[in-house]
């Protein structure tokens, strides 16, 4: 994650003539869909559908960790209500702690009786304390609650070799070793299970401010040491690029492959623009703002393909010369999301943002841009889960919400673990003030019980439009839907009015003479799921 330094961006107050409303529903557009059920590609990795918890703000402390003397309801000092909400959403994986903070954080500081622990600055995050009562086994303890799998992130910055090897094995080790007999102490008898252990985090800025080609011989000195008896070994990871059009990293790292490399990973936030320092605000924002951030959103498929035909590339020569390591690399994309401005009167350090229909259509989008390179791309963690950023949950004290995003992640559960279909879309544009984007983002798969799920989003706030949808391969008899819709632009949920976005039965969906049509209102994100 980007890093902002203890000097606090400053809020500016942006005033916009045109502000998001409820808007008069215009002229029915059409759009063909066909769905190839005949010709299956990859499995959607489940991993696709990962969160992201760094210690930021009240993304942990409050948002997830109360402590176990805290009057809200918790277990083992984490909040109930979240841990039901998480394990609710199935969460696959979740990775930990950061992020810009894992480069600062050393994981002894972590471990052992939490009125012992070192407190230090979060430097990357508000310049405020970090107590460290949240640490190793509340992370795995967290993760176990939820159903998920973990992803660890070692500090690569200010940490060493020695020290990312000894906490692989106090959290994998099983045999009687000091580092194992001391994880016992803790509290923790069997192993810990590790499914990501990644290498660094940014290593081109907040992670080191390296050059490529010198992560990358940092990046094989350490992974030749990340020894472990756990089966199936964690998964290795490498820093790879930031803002998705960059690809130096990506290339350094194929280059220069010595030690195993599972996967590379790659960052890319939707944020406002041209510039980075360019944030919308998340609420009251214009129609000039609704259809840039979709249409930035959208450069995601670009940014994967580039990556995809890098790597392929780099597979091919590795498999002419005969290597071992032609192995598909897989890319992760584990950090993603839309960045917006600090919600006014909130720490800038925290990244406290709402969460709009327009976000739950940009989640949307990327669902279905990741599910066309379910080949390629075989992890995902949006940023992040409570509170900071693109978040599934929000709290302030006691209170909690499910945002927009959460339920479109609810929704498309059914693509976890499904097999990949292949689609045609057919679809007009949508077009603003010289900015145009599809009017409909879409993709499918067959999912492990035999269902066609079918994941849709209208990106235009002003027209309803007809999909018509063509099975290849399939004479479809039923179909049921969920749809999550709103009539105003920046739609979004409050601690008053918790519901005021949320998914309800689709009745717009009909068969006809072996064809499904479904009619979709404007900004609206609707999942069928087909016999």
């Amino acid at each position: 994650m980007r890093h902002m330094g203890l000097n606090s961006v400053v809020l500016v107050a942006v005033v916009f003539l045109l502000v998001a409303t409820t808007v008069p529903i215009k002229a029915e557009t059409g759009a063909t869909l066909t769905v190839h059920v005949d010709s299956p590609g990859a499995v959607i990795n489940k991993y696709v559908y990962g969160q992201f918890s760094e210690h930021l703000g009240s993304g942990v402390y409050g948002g997830v960790y109360v402590g176990a003397d805290s009057p809200i309801p918790n277990t083992r000092g984490l909040r109930n209500d979240v841990v039901a909400a998480l394990k609710e959403l199935q969460v696959p994986l979740l990775r930990w702690p950061g992020g810009c903070f894992a480069d600062e954080y050393h994981w002894r500081d972590g471990i052992g009786p939490q009125a012992r622990r070192v407190t230090r600055v979060n430097t990357n995050w508000g310049g405020v304390p970090d107590p460290n009562t949240f640490g190793t086994h509340e992370f795995f303890d967290l993760v176990e609650l939820i159903g998920a799998d973990a992803y660890v992130n070692a500090n690569m910055g200010t940490g060493t070799v020695a020290e990312a090897a000894q906490w692989l094995e106090y959290m994998t080790g099983d045999q009687d070793t000091t580092l194992v007999r001391e994880r016992r102490a803790n509290g923790r008898d069997k192993p810990f299970k590790v499914a990501v252990y990644a290498m660094g985090n940014e290593t081109w800025g907040c992670g080191g401010n390296m050059r490529p080609e010198y992560y990358a011989d940092q990046y094989n000195q350490w992974a030749t040491f990340m020894k472990t008896s756990q089966q199936p070994a964690p998964l290795l990871l490498a820093s790879g690029d930031r803002d998705g059009a960059a690809t130096d990293f990506t290339e350094a790292l194929l280059e220069n492959r010595r030690a195993r490399m599972d996967a590379i990973s790659m960052h890319y936030y939707t944020v406002l623009g041209p510039r980075w320092e360019n944030k919308d605000t998340a609420t009251g924002f214009s129609e000039k703002g609704w259809i840039t951030i979709l249409a930035n959103t959208l450069k995601m498929d670009g940014y994967i393909k580039t990556h995809d035909e890098l790597m392929t590339a780099a597979e091919k020569r590795l498999g002419a010369e005969g290597s071992a390591d032609a192995d598909k690399i897989g890319l992760y994309i584990d950090e993603w999301g839309t960045w917006h401005q600090p919600e006014p009167g909130s720490n800038p350090g925290f990244l406290v943002q709402q969460n709009t229909i327009r976000d739950a259509i940009a989640a949307a989008a990327n669902l279905n841009i990741f599910h066309k390179y379910a080949d390629r791309v075989q992890m995902t963690s949006i940023a992040q889960t409570v509170n900071v950023l693109q978040a599934m949950v929000l709290t302030d004290g006691p209170k909690m919400l499910l945002t927009p995003t959460y339920h479109v992640f609810h929704m498309y559960k059914p693509f976890q673990g499904a097999t990949s279909l292949p689609v045609g879309l057919r679809t007009g544009d949508y077009s603003y003030d010289g900015v145009s984007v599809p009017q409909v983002s879409a993709s499918a798969a067959k999912t492990l019980g035999g269902e066609i799920v079918i994941g849709l989003a209208n990106l235009d706030p002003h027209r309803m439009v007809e999909v018509t949808t063509i099975m290849e391969g399939m004479v479809a008899t039923e179909v049921t839907g969920e749809i999550l819709a709103a009539d105003a632009m920046d739609a979004h949920n409050t601690f008053d009015a918790p519901d005021a976005v949320h998914p309800v039965a689709f009745d717009g969906a009909r068969l006809a003479d072996g064809r499904l049509s479904a009619h979709l209102p404007p900004k609206s994100v609707v999942v069928l799921k087909v016999k």
